[in-house]
């Protein structure tokens, strides 16, 4: 088995896509404050972002893979891991090795922009990469931070550090705007739990699907779903955000029928499928939404 070629299931490359939509809110914002942003500076931010991404899918693979969580698992197309270190088991150093690797190059990318923009962001660096090592470790068995902190890494410290690396500021604009890949993304992970009760149950994991049980669950998506679109009307409201801003709400529609899937069939996993699928559109669609109209502004 060649490494290379192998590892590409550990990083979980399509979920990758996520990471450019979460930093485009950031880039939106940023361009807002400034007018003008340095491309070079956006691709190294996207690089130390990626890299952030696919440390914390490595690292919850390499560690699902030794507490034989993932041979438990139903999986499904969003949930369950890759399989990849069930089939080839000879590969779980390799695997800690990039998740070591990509962990690296986002400290190193993190200690480029603290250089060139100022300390500010070291707070937010050093809280996210303690993040991309301990959620699976530690998070995981707290329920409400395993809940928020996915949220957390991809919107306010992925937007904000975003916005700080390019700019070297804080503002309420972006703030508010990372509220909703704040929102979606601790979804995105909420969601995706439901397949994964009884396994997850099995080693001793606590989160909401668990600890409430998968239909009050789905109550807490849509309440959070629910915030991530008052965010943007909120913004608009205040006027931190452009009335074209409201372009996130085209997303609405799919986020009632994802909703209304998750309410009614919490206990039907296959029948929970579509409006996985849903959730994951919800989440690269709305993001992108949100910065184009920031751009439009």
């Amino acid at each position: 088995m060649k490494p290379f070629p192998f590892l590409f299931g550990p990083m979980r490359v399509p979920f990758l896509l996520l990471t450019p939509a979460c930093v485009a809110v950031g880039v939106a914002t940023a361009y807002r404050q400034t007018g003008h942003l340095s491309l070079l500076d956006i691709l190294i931010v996207l690089i130390g972002a990626l890299a952030a991404h696919i440390s914390v899918n490595v690292f919850n693979e390499y560690y699902d893979f030794k507490s034989g969580l993932d041979s438990r698992t139903q999986r499904t197309p969003f949930s369950g891991g890759s399989g990849s270190l069930q089939a080839h088991p000879e590969m779980a150093r390799a695997t800690l090795i990039l998740a070591w690797a990509s962990f690296a190059v986002t400290a190193l990318v993190g200690l480029y922009f603290v250089w060139k923009q100022g300390w500010g962001l070291l707070p937010l660096g050093i809280l996210g990469l303690v993040i991309l090592v301990t959620y699976t470790l530690w998070f995981v068995y707290q329920p409400v931070l395993c809940l928020i902190v996915p949220g957390l890494g991809f919107g306010i410290l992925m937007v904000m550090g975003t916005h700080y690396a390019l700019t070297g500021t804080y503002t309420w604009t972006a703030f508010i705007a990372s509220l909703v890949p704040t929102f979606l993304v601790s979804n995105l992970l909420l969601l995706n739990q439901f397949p994964d009760v009884e396994a997850d149950q099995s080693v001793g994991r606590r989160h909401y699907p668990i600890v409430l049980g998968r239909r009050a669950s789905s109550v807490v998506y849509g309440l959070f779903l629910l915030g991530a679109y008052l965010a943007v009307g909120v913004g608009v409201a205040l006027r931190l955000l452009p009335w074209t801003s409201l372009l996130a709400l085209l997303t609405l529609v799919l986020s009632w029928k994802a909703f209304r899937g998750a309410f009614e069939n919490a206990e039907n996993i296959p029948a929970l499928i579509p409006s996985m699928g849903m959730n994951v559109i919800i989440n690269l669609a709305t993001p992108v939404l949100l910065a184009l109209g920031l751009f439009l502004a």
